[in-house]
């Protein structure tokens, strides 16, 4: 895993959740998310699937994780199909 002090940039943002063009401020995992208008569970599957190879040693557990907020979607869509084209649970990042 990264060093502690490697891991931030300007004390705010992990430099895991920023793509190859972070020194522009262009690319950032929640910008993504917001301009694709995606739910909270489909961002979150999103944020960890870009994250996946940086955070930890392995991607398994990044990976695992964006499974699972795929399935509560898929879940979420199934209790009220009336929501599939419902952003309701959407948060602003």
């Amino acid at each position: 895993m990264a060093d502690k002090k490697d891991k931030w940039l300007d004390g705010k943002i992990p430099q895991y959740y920023l793509g190859k063009y972070h020194r522009t401020g262009q690319i950032q995992a929640r910008y993504v998310i917001s301009d694709f208008d995606l739910t909270y569970n489909v961002g979150n599957a999103v944020a960890y699937l870009l994250r996946n190879s940086r955070k930890h040693d392995s991607p398994i557990e990044c990976l695992e994780k964006a499974i699972n907020h795929l399935e509560f979607e898929i879940e979420r869509l199934k209790e009220n199909p009336t929501n599939i084209n419902l952003k309701t649970d959407r948060r602003n990042l």
